[in-house]
């Protein structure tokens, strides 16, 4: 991902003619327990750019993995996790399921859990779950 950025700023930086970073911080990324905890941190980042005021519908973020998981749009960016695809028998159910889900209320202890062990770079999940990948 270093490499990736690194060439993408130069890349940003040369065709609009400017300088400096783009992005502020560090790529974020930590090890998640893949039930229950994937659908949570799904919730939590789907619906960051709500909380963050930047729409007032995950939908009409367009760099959201919302697009594909609430809504059924085709990517070829994601794949489908087993969790998510439990979800129904069919896209529709699992579409309709996740809109669902999605706009449950998010508990403020599970959210600042997620928000701390993803900025720390720290594993999700159940306590067993966490020692076995130390």
């Amino acid at each position: 991902m270093q490499g990736f950025g690194c060439l993408y700023v130069q890349y940003f930086n040369s065709k609009y003619g400017r300088t400096g970073t783009l992005w502020n911080g560090r790529f974020k990324s930590c090890l998640i327990q893949e039930e229950p905890y994937l659908l949570q941190v799904y919730k939590y980042i789907e619906l960051n750019p709500v909380r963050a005021g930047m729409v007032a519908d995950p939908g009409a973020y367009r760099w959201s993995s919302y697009q594909m998981n609430g809504l059924g749009e085709v990517s070829y960016l994601c794949t489908p996790h087993q969790e998510y695809l439990s979800l129904g028998k069919d896209a529709d159910e699992r579409q309709r399921n996740y809109r669902e889900y999605l706009f449950q209320n998010i508990d403020e202890e599970v959210l600042k859990e997620i928000q701390t062990r993803t900025h720390q770079g720290m594993a999700e999940g159940n306590d067993q779950f966490k020692e076995e990948i130390v």
